[in-house]
């Protein structure tokens, strides 16, 4: 029979035991929720990072395609009079001068004759180009120059039609670092006589690339169709002029320089990891129209995950403590046989599931339709006809928990400015609505959001719903939107609250209704490009005539068909004043208690 000291070193050495056991367990354990943790993390902010990167390099794509395009207008815009001046070449000049004054934008231009064209002047390029203030003319035709030899003299000549040129210093011309755009030009007998030029200076590149970090040691590149990095880092600022080739032995990643280069060759968007500088990059990249470059942003992925990186220190010495301690608490107790009985060890692991990574989309809205075929209980439809190219109206729906959360808003202005302020509201709503069930909250949030990062005072009209599929009952917000329409027995107006549209000033109290449809109710929301839209006497389509075609129609698709058509029918020829958007919900649960 064991005494009572062996027994007692026996449970100390059980006790030690269990307890060296249960340490290895808790770390092995803290650890293994560190590394979830850690993964979970990192996917999150590595989507954030290509979210906005993705949104930098589309704000970087539409400045350089505007101003592409401005030059080309210009260009194109002058062809026939060029055409019409051939006989009469002393009143060339006054062509490259008339679209320098006209277009801020374009720094020069030039109408080159071709050699021996003409035959008083074998040779004439007049050449108009700005300094400073004031408008300069020079002439390209000296032996220095050499005009027929250039890049931009030729290729449109060899292609027979408009051509941007590769970047290059126009010594003895501009003078400073441009592209050109040039265009051929024919006589009335179709002979090749001339060439029309703008010129754009690549100074604003700096301001575009250098104007927006994203995160403190991130850079944007441009790199043009023949393989020149427009702009990239620089001790003298931020404007450098290098080829690839050279930027390639920079970098000396051979093998991630070679993936990034055949995706930019090849036109395609996306992100790759690139060593500069003895770290790993993500380097994102996207093509920019017309001009065949590409705009690349790359940022350090010690940056990205530099707060990970703070939290995981602060979580090692915690649990680190925490490990101290519960080793304190075992020797006390293995020294101690009667607490050691009494006692019941039980530890209990928190394990805290990090959900980082919202689900934000800069992508068009639902167009496929009926958008959940397999479903009895709900039909929709809905359109979006913008007034311009890209318009400011936005619609989005989808189904959660049984539940369908739809919006339909209208951002201020129209055009490009527009659409990026509703592509952000959308990625908001989604974002927002995946963790919030009310209408008031969703609304809130994004009302707070927008209202911090509204430089330019641009607002959005919105209406949010929660419509529950099971009982029908629906649940809404209204900011400063037209109401909707309900078509039941008859077709009445949802009373809705006026409230302020978002993004006017944050910490908004905004207020949420409800109320129930019934088996085979229709809610009907437009934009008032809608209800407000004009035809050539400038009569509005108005809400009556909106009712008036409401009856008419039950079926979603249907509603939407006659909408348009009476629309339409209404306007004539006008052209359209606003953008229009309508969403049709029918609601078809016959089940509803």
């Amino acid at each position: 029979m064991k005494s009572k000291p062996a027994k007692t070193n026996t449970l100390v050495r059980k006790s030690t035991t269990a307890g060296l056991m249960l340490i290895v367990v808790a770390a092995l354990t803290l650890e293994a929720i560190s590394l979830l943790q850690n993964y979970f993390s990192r996917k999150g902010l590595m989507e954030e990072a290509q979210l906005r990167a993705e949104s930098l390099l589309e704000t970087t794509r539409l400045q350089i395609a505007d101003a592409t395009h401005q030059a080309e207008s210009a260009v194109r815009n002058s062809i026939w009079i060029a055409r019409w001046c051939l006989d009469y070449p002393d009143s060339l000049p006054r062509i490259p001068s008339r679209i320098v004054e006209d277009n801020p934008s374009v720094m020069g231009s030039t109408i080159a004759l071709v050699p021996n064209y003409s035959r008083k002047r074998p040779l004439y390029s007049p050449y108009a180009c700005r300094e400073g203030d004031t408008l300069v003319m020079k002439s390209l035709a000296t032996p220095e120059y050499d005009y027929p030899s250039k890049e931009w003299f030729v290729k449109p000549l060899e292609l027979n039609e408009g051509y941007w040129s590769e970047p290059y210093l126009d010594v003895g011309g501009g003078n400073v670092l441009m592209t050109t755009y040039s265009v051929p030009i024919q006589d009335s007998k179709g002979k090749s006589a001339a060439v029309l030029t703008a010129d754009i200076s690549l100074a604003w590149l700096s301001e575009v690339t250098g104007s927006a970090m994203i995160y403190p040691h991130s850079y944007e590149l441009v790199v043009s169709r023949g393989g020149s990095t427009l702009v990239c880092p620089s001790t003298d600022g931020p404007l450098m002029w290098v080829n690839i080739e050279d930027l390639k032995e920079m970098v000396k990643d051979t093998e991630g320089f070679e993936k990034i280069a055949r995706a930019v060759n090849a036109g395609e968007s996306g992100n790759f990891p690139l060593k500069l500088d003895g770290k790993i990059n993500q380097v994102f990249f996207s093509p920019v129209d017309l001009t065949g470059w590409t705009a690349a942003i790359a940022i350090p992925e010690d940056e990205i995950y530099r707060d990970i990186r703070r939290v995981q220190w602060l979580e090692r010495l915690l649990q680190l403590l925490g490990l101290c301690i519960l080793l304190l608490i075992l020797r006390t107790t293995a020294t101690n046989q009667m607490k050691y009985q009494k006692m019941n060890e039980k530890k209990e692991l928190m394990e805290n599931e990090l959900k980082i990574g919202r689900n934000i989309q800069m992508a068009m809205i639902p167009n496929i339709f009926p958008p959940f075929p397999e479903r009895q209980d709900i039909d929709l439809s809905a359109c979006l006809i913008p007034a311009k190219e890209v318009g400011g109206d936005l619609y989005d729906f989808y189904i959660r928990d049984e539940k369908l959360f739809f919006c339909i808003g209208d951002v201020s202005g129209k055009g490009v400015p527009a659409s990026l302020v509703m592509a952000v509201t959308r990625s908001l709503f989604r974002t927002v609505s995946a963790h919030e069930k009310s209408p008031q909250r969703i609304v809130t949030v994004m009302n707070d959001s927008m209202s911090d990062m509204n430089e330019s005072n641009m607002f959005v009209t919105f209406f949010c719903g929660c419509l529950d599929l099971t009982t029908g009952h629906l649940r809404y917000c209204n900011a400063g939107h037209n109401p909707p329409f309900v078509v039941s027995d008859k077709v009445r107006t949802l009373k809705v609250l006026p409230n302020l549209p978002m993004g006017v000033m944050p910490k908004m109290s905004f207020k949420e209704q409800e109320t129930d449809l019934k088996y085979d109710d229709t809610l009907f929301l437009f934009t008032d490009g809608l209800n407000e839209a004009e035809n050539a006497a400038f009569e509005q389509f108005s809400e009556q005539r909106l009712e008036e075609i409401l009856n008419e129609r039950r079926d979603a698709q249907g509603h939407l068909d006659a909408m348009k058509q009476a629309v339409a029918d209404f306007v004539g020829g006008a052209p359209q004043s606003d953008d229009l958007t309508m969403l049709v919900i029918h609601y078809m649960n016959n089940t509803t208690p």
